[in-house]
């Protein structure tokens, strides 16, 4: 093989470091989530508001950090800001263990989110900065098969492991150590250097958000709400309405094989520059799956639905990504995925908040539909909107035709 052929390979080491510390990191995360709201109502009895309110302090707190986090990982040294940052992220998991109170693990939770929102934006660009540009498309979309591999199994292990022993310190535990192995994964990523701009430039808001990619951020928003209500609530869901108390794992194990399948399938059309097709079929699986989750009661629908909304955001999420990216100069790529991550936050935040609500005074279904209703409006806005949007002002706009 030469040189230039070695080049090009997808799958190097560095790459895949970032990809095993990404799956790790995430594990780590997923391991928790949909437990969370049982921890909270059998250690604390909270009340489903209240739930809310804690739960959406960890993305509050990355989304404080987001737009922070792309200006330091285009200013400063990569590979430092990424490790620093991760270990951040392991240890305070050991928050979680010694919070005795539900105000001392809200303040543990909002905290935990810093380094999160942090290692999610420097662990995306270092995997950027390890693709030769002739990949970009493609790897940018296997990059989140290591997310998506990550919800399939975490989640499963994490509620087999409470069915089994009652105990949330064992889950605090293993999150804690699968942690500290993605800090030691991605501390051995060797970086290509670069340089560092050393001539100060003006404070802009164009540092820490992509503005020419503003309204890519408001369709993402809409998308990430429904998420943020949907995964957030889907097993006390199931345990409360449907008496699937064992199905939780299932759900998000189908929901995250979808996504795995059309990550893959994706990835192939992404590498033939098929972004906006990609993401228009995104959109319309996941407000098929929303719409489902919504309208029926039934064990059927639960499932069907994970793994609609799994194809669905499989072809989306990466697709608008790309699309970021391409908005981007080439000193902007940790801009560009803090960009996103931002605007994902705060549909997440306003999901997990108004979901709590709308659980605690209205009812189940008026939060699964309110999902819906949104993923519809994101839609519209994609079609009518969003796609012309992205082909005016993307940096390589290719010739329009005669």
């Amino acid at each position: 093989m030469n040189q230039t052929t070695a080049k090009e390979r997808l799958w190097n080491a560095q790459y895949c470091k970032a990809m095993a510390g990404n799956f790790l990191l995430f594990f780590s995360f997923y391991i928790l989530t949909p437990l969370l709201p049982i921890y909270l109502d059998t250690e604390f009895a909270a009340d489903k508001d209240v739930m809310g309110l804690v739960l959406s302090g960890y993305v509050v707190a990355a989304l404080v950090v987001r737009p922070f986090s792309g200006f330091i990982v285009d200013t400063f040294d990569r590979k430092k800001v990424l490790s620093i940052c991760f270990f951040m992220f392991f240890i305070l998991f050991t928050g979680y263990i010694g919070a005795g109170t539900l105000l001392l693990f809200a303040i543990v939770r909002t905290i935990h989110g810093l380094p999160f929102g942090a290692v999610t934006v420097a662990n995306s660009t270092a995997a950027i900065d390890t693709l030769p540009s002739s990949r970009r498309n493609e790897g940018i979309g296997f990059y989140g098969l290591s997310n998506n591999l990550a919800m399939a199994f975490a989640p499963s292990i994490g509620i087999w492991i409470y069915h089994a022993t009652d105990n949330f310190s064992l889950l605090f535990w293993i999150a804690l150590v699968t942690a500290f192995a993605g800090f030691l994964t991605v501390s051995a990523i060797k970086l290509p250097k670069r340089e560092l701009k050393k001539e100060k430039q003006p404070i802009s808001l164009d540092r820490f958000f992509l503005t020419r990619g503003w309204m890519l951020a408001i369709n993402i928003l809409c998308f990430s709400l429904c998420w943020g209500i949907m995964s957030n609530y889907v097993a006390i869901y199931g345990s409360e309405v449907l008496n699937i108390t064992d199905g939780t794992g299932l759900f998000f194990m189908i929901l995250s094989f979808g996504l795995f399948a059309s990550r893959l399938q994706g990835s192939k059309a992404l590498a033939k520059g098929k972004i906006v097709e990609n993401a228009a079929l995104g959109v319309i699986l996941s407000l098929g799956g929303y719409t489902l989750f919504a309208a029926v009661e039934q064990g059927w629908a639960y499932y069907t639905a994970a793994a609609l909304i799994g194809l669905g955001n499989g072809h989306m999420y990466p697709a608008f990504l790309n699309m970021f990216i391409k908005l981007a100069r080439n000193d902007q790529r940790g801009t560009a995925n803090s960009s996103i991550l931002t605007a994902w936050d705060i549909g997440m935040g306003i999901g997990i908040i108004m979901g709590g609500f709308l659980l605690e005074y209205i009812s189940y279904s008026a939060a699964f539909w309110g999902a819906a209703v949104m993923q519809g409006v994101g839609t519209a806005l994609f079609f009518i909107s969003t796609r012309h949007f992205f082909n005016r002002r993307r940096l390589d706009a290719p010739a329009k035709p005669a």
